[in-house]
């Protein structure tokens, strides 16, 4: 159960070798959680360092479990078994797939792929979280969003694309869950300082992913549905969304 102040006893890491998800795990265990399954590719060879990690960090036990987020036949009993050693009080939806922006929307293949993880993986998974903390009568979604969602743009509409359903999908989770006691938060960052983002230049108001693990877990304790990351993107986002095509294709971004 998540205690009076908000730390969960057990956390669930879906993308288990996420370097932004495993910096809301640390987080959480420099508070007091106790409990951390990791949830990730059976092939990823960064599981172990993500088990040292997390154990490094605090974890009084932790659990790998394969996890193939194009599985889909295979994320019931997923689930199950994240939940087989009991209640899990917090998830953590981390894993995604980016890529060349110019290369994806030219290739089938790795286009329909990213979808599938981005989006479909993400939705399959998210149901059944939705099914498992409604029967426990509480829980918490901690759901990595992004603010390229917000209004897709032509240099990286595929992988915004998908993080527009992402989006959408776990922000109304939520609230189908809220009157069972479970709730969702979701974080939309801009950019973060990871191996994932290594590839593409810079932009303003990029921040490390330690400081993301702190926001998130933040407002996850006050009970937050959806937090910008840093905040500023908030009023960025609200201006980029309200300024009309002709211009809005025209911008640098």
């Amino acid at each position: 159960m998540i205690n009076a102040v908000g730390v969960p006893q057990s956390v669930l890491l879906l993308g288990g070798t996420s370097e932004i998800g495993l910096a809301i795990v640390e987080e959480y265990l420099a508070k007091g959680t106790q409990h951390v399954v990791l949830a990730a590719l059976p092939n990823d060879p960064l599981r172990e360092q993500s088990v040292a990690q997390v154990k490094a960090a605090g974890a009084a036990s932790v659990d790998v479990i394969d996890f193939d987020a194009t599985a889909f036949d295979t994320h019931e009993a997923v689930i199950d078994q994240a939940f087989a050693g009991g209640d899990i009080d917090v998830a953590i939806v981390a894993f995604a797939l980016d890529g060349d922006a110019e290369e994806l929307w030219q290739n089938q293949r790795k286009a329909v792929l990213l979808a599938q993880v981005n989006y479909t993986g993400a939705v399959s998974v998210g149901v059944l979280l939705g099914q498992k903390f409604k029967a426990q009568g509480h829980g918490q979604i901690i759901a990595m969003s992004s603010v390229a969602g917000l209004r897709p743009r032509r240099s990286n509409f595929v992988y915004g694309s998908s993080k527009a359903g992402f989006d959408g999908f776990y922000l109304n989770l939520g609230q189908a869950l809220e009157p069972y006691g479970a709730s969702v938060l979701v974080v939309r960052p801009g950019m973060v300082r990871t191996k994932f983002s290594a590839h593409v230049k810079e932009a303003p108001l990029t921040i490390d992913k330690d400081v993301i693990g702190k926001l998130a877990v933040d407002a996850a304790i006050k009970g937050k549905s959806l937090i910008y990351a840093p905040s500023p993107w908030g009023f960025v986002s609200f201006g980029l969304k309200n300024i009309p095509q002709p211009i809005f294709k025209k911008l640098p971004i």
